[in-house]
């Protein structure tokens, strides 16, 4: 069955980008992002504000990149909003055990998050125009939709630990500025924790895992869901986070703690 089907969307306002288009990069608006963040590791709003102000052409290179191969220009001409998908429940709810779909599912419920949540903080955003009617835009909206899908492929839960490895992941597979800030500061926070445990050697095994892993982007998500979890981590060639796993789960928030 052919997973890619369009689906309705919304009505999207229209905005002018051109080709190859570089966003200024905001480095006071970065600093006073991740100062918050540092302070909060929930404060989401703060991850979006730092990407909008570090992305530069990380999504016009993505969506540039994606077209080339067969199956990315495959997965551009349909522009599937993850998001819409991701928020019906009876389809996920449709996944056998042991599939990435069903992970995903009790990935979500565990934490209570719904996929609209981080749409409506991305959407509030300043100038993050991450709505728009534009095929450059959409990659951006499908780099945010896959945030907790790659949160289940790559082992790492949603502990700061979890989230510092999973941005370090993310960042050698977007080349987005932004994320590697956020696993860079998160690492030296939590190497300041004197208990033992190696945090700053799990990020930087999560940076390698990305930069070892099939590239993520150009995956056909709804076929995926249906796929053994187990074997689709080895077909990905997504490694296993050892490192991370090693450190119990009660001490993976680490200097986060207090926040």
């Amino acid at each position: 069955m052919n997973a890619l089907v369009q689906t309705p969307t919304i009505e999207r306002p229209t905005v002018e980008l051109r080709k190859g288009e570089t966003m200024r990069l905001q480095p006071v608006r970065a600093f006073r992002a991740i100062s918050r963040l540092m302070k909060d590791k929930e404060n989401t709003a703060a991850v979006f504000d730092l990407m909008r102000a570090l992305s530069g052409n990380a999504v016009s290179r993505g969506y540039a990149r994606l077209i080339k191969s067969p199956q990315g220009g495959r997965i551009a001409y349909y522009r599937d909003e993850l998001a819409e998908r991701l928020m019906d429940r009876a389809w996920l709810e449709s996944f056998a055990p042991g599939t990435v779909g069903a992970a995903y599912l009790a990935h979500m419920d565990e934490r209570g998050f719904t996929a609209d949540g981080l749409t409506e903080i991305s959407k509030a955003t300043p100038d993050a125009q991450v709505e728009a009617a534009h095929p450059v835009v959409w990659y951006a909206r499908r780099m945010r939709d896959v945030h907790d899908i790659w949160h289940v492929l790559s082992g790492y839960r949603t502990d700061a630990l979890g989230e510092a490895c999973l941005v370090a992941f993310s960042y050698e597979q977007t080349r987005s500025l932004g994320f590697g800030v956020i696993a860079v500061a998160a690492g030296a926070k939590l190497g300041r924790v004197k208990n033992g445990q190696p945090y700053r050697a799990a990020i930087r095994q999560a940076f390698r895992n990305g930069k070892a892993a099939a590239w993520l982007p150009e995956v056909d998500y709804p076929a995926l869901f249906a796929e053994d979890l187990e074997a689709a981590r080895a077909r990905l060639k997504i490694k296993p986070p050892t490192i991370y796993q090693s450190i119990p789960p009660e001490l993976r928030d680490g200097a986060f703690e207090a926040a």
